[in-house]
């Protein structure tokens, strides 16, 4: 069974995971989330931005939704979640409904009972953590 943040599966979601839905994604250039959008770009990530105002981000088509998200583009390997923690279970909890594979809480979301249901539906589950860290800490390629 999973466990949250095992250095080998957040090395494994840096690596492998190729679309990730991120969630909170505006163009609001001086928000964390659309400097890690246009990280994982550069890292040969898909990104989708789900956002409630569904605007194009880094040149992808926006969505209000996961569930809108996913019936546009299919499966989605990563959801990476930029929003309060009290609002990170819902998110979470829409990742699972949608298959997804994998729920990053990014820095600062913190929900140990989300996190504890993503990893009963079996889903990988990294919390209080950010890919522009985590990337050069554990060597992980594109």
């Amino acid at each position: 069974m999973s466990t949250v943040n095992d250095p080998t599966v957040i090395a494994r979601l840096l690596r492998d995971s190729k679309v990730w839905a991120v969630v909170g994604l505006s163009n609001n250039q001086s928000r964390d989330a659309y400097r890690i959008g246009a990280l994982l770009q550069a890292h040969g990530k898909r990104i989708i931005p789900v956002h409630p105002s569904a605007e194009a981000v880094h040149g992808e088509r926006g969505y209000a939704s996961l569930t809108e998200a996913r019936a546009a583009v299919g499966p989605i390997d990563t959801v990476d979640v930029f929003v309060r923690s009290d609002l990170a279970g819902e998110v979470a909890d829409e990742a699972v409904a949608i298959g997804a594979g994998a729920v990053w809480f990014q820095l600062g979301v913190i929900d140990s009972e989300a996190a504890n249901r993503v990893i009963a539906a079996g889903l990988d589950m990294v919390m209080d953590r950010c890919p522009a860290i985590e990337w050069p800490r554990l060597h992980a390629t594109s």
